[in-house]
């Protein structure tokens, strides 16, 4: 039939008619209700399976991989935390000289700072920004440092109502008994300056060096204004930059002589037996242990004198290799306690002609020198200087009144009869 002979309807069916959707096929028809049921799950009110409220728990699930079965990570190496020594070579009493130093770092360096600050004294809120200064843990509270020596130092209430800290009147006695020790030994320590002097390139070292590395030597607080009583020693010259610079007035041949020197008359044997200069030889000579060790010894003797010119030998030959080694020993036999740290050997690294491998250079000697703490702040000892048990056997004075010092550090109230005993 034509469409257009095909009756209209009733205007009411045709109103209920349009409310019923028209048959989709199979297909469309199972979609659609599966998404009217998802929608009708996920707007209900009542947990469902994919709610985090439901009653199924989930507790025997595994999420984290147990400590146990984690691999453990390697710490990576690091010159600050590498030992120079490998364990089997660690000398225990050289290592615990370092440990003493970190012990007493706060008590040497607030001592130096106080001891130049006016009267002696400083406000405590300002000490405790000055970490590095004083020598206490940054973040920690300085009056934990401060308290840790109650025979040494003392916090009191000024007048004005703040809190300052100073040195104890127990104290201030022992620094009048160091400032007599430095009197006396004022000329030991003109010789040792000149020596250092003589060692160095041009004969002349700046006067902030010397100054920085003074407790090294036991050179006074005040040695920039005493050289001034020495002008048959010692001239000072202001540089354009202005600079103050020491420089050697006459030569001493009676002090260009090294301790090394003095010792090789006194036991031959034994200064042989001290450094290593090892020959390279092809295998067709056949030399036992001993033809070796006879032809190390043409190379090791005679050695350089550290007060000969430095700069004039070719950098990388034996001769200036030997002559490095002899001014770090002659460097190191200046020193109060016959070592140092790598920040004070290279405070001198231009006048003393040292290079940069300098810490290589020490490791082929081991006989001699002992390197000690980690490869950032390397620590040199002479190992002859000390004896077995690591104590030195001739201390000087200024050695003895510290270690008395470290020992009333450690005391949290005096004991009259020890006190009096050791005075």
């Amino acid at each position: 039939m034509p469409l257009y002979l095909i009756p209209k309807p009733p205007p009411h069916f045709t109103d209920s008619a349009r409310s019923i959707p028209p048959r989709a096929p199979p297909a469309m028809a199972l979609l659609h209700l599966l998404h009217k049921t998802a929608t009708t799950i996920l707007n209900s009110s009542k947990p469902h399976i994919f709610s985090s409220s439901s009653h199924f728990s989930t507790s025997f699930l595994i999420t984290k991989t147990p400590k146990k079965f984690k691999k453990k990570r390697k710490k990576k190496d690091s010159p600050r935390t590498n030992l120079v020594q490998t364990q089997p070579n660690l000398v225990r009493h050289f290592e615990n000289i370092l440990l003493r130093d970190a012990h007493f770092r706060f008590l040497t360096k607030a001592k130096e700072f106080l001891s130049k600050q006016p009267q002696q004294v400083l406000l405590l809120d300002e000490a405790g920004k000055l970490h590095q200064q004083l020598g206490f843990p940054r973040g920690r509270k300085v009056i934990r440092s401060i308290q840790r020596h109650p025979l040494i130092f003392q916090t009191y209430r000024h007048t004005d109502n703040k809190m300052w800290f100073g040195f104890t009147d127990f104290m201030d006695e022992l620094l009048r008994e160091e400032q007599g020790i430095m009197n006396e030994l004022e000329r030991e320590r003109v010789d040792v300056v000149r020596k250092l002097l003589m060692m160095s390139v041009n004969k002349r070292i700046p006067l902030s060096k010397i100054y920085h590395n003074r407790l090294l030597f036991g050179i006074p607080e005040d040695f920039r204004d005493r050289v001034a009583k020495y002008p048959n020693y010692f001239r000072v010259v202001v540089e354009e930059d202005g600079k103050r610079v020491l420089e050697l007035v006459n030569w001493d041949p009676t002090l260009a002589m090294s301790a090394l020197e003095k010792e090789f008359l006194v036991d031959e044997d034994k200064v042989k037996k001290a450094f290593k200069f090892p020959m390279k030889h092809g295998k067709e000579l056949e030399l036992d242990v001993e033809g070796e060790r006879k032809l190390n010894m043409l190379n090791t003797l005679p050695l350089v004198s550290p007060y000969s010119d430095g700069s004039k030998l070719d950098l990388w030959t034996l001769e200036a290799e030997k002559y490095r080694v002899g001014v770090i020993h002659e460097f190191l036999s200046l020193t109060l306690e016959k070592r140092a740290y790598i920040h004070n050997i290279v405070e001198f690294k231009d006048e003393l002609c040292l290079t940069k491998h300098t810490y290589q250079m020490l490791l082929k000697q081991p006989w001699t020198f002992y390197l000690a703490g980690t490869e950032m702040n390397w620590c040199v000892f002479l190992k002859d200087a000390y004896g077995e048990d690591g104590v030195l056997i001739n201390k000087d004075p200024q050695i003895e009144f510290n270690e008395k010092l470290y020992m009333y550090a450690e005391m949290q109230e005096l004991e009259s009869e020890s006190y009096i005993s050791k005075k």
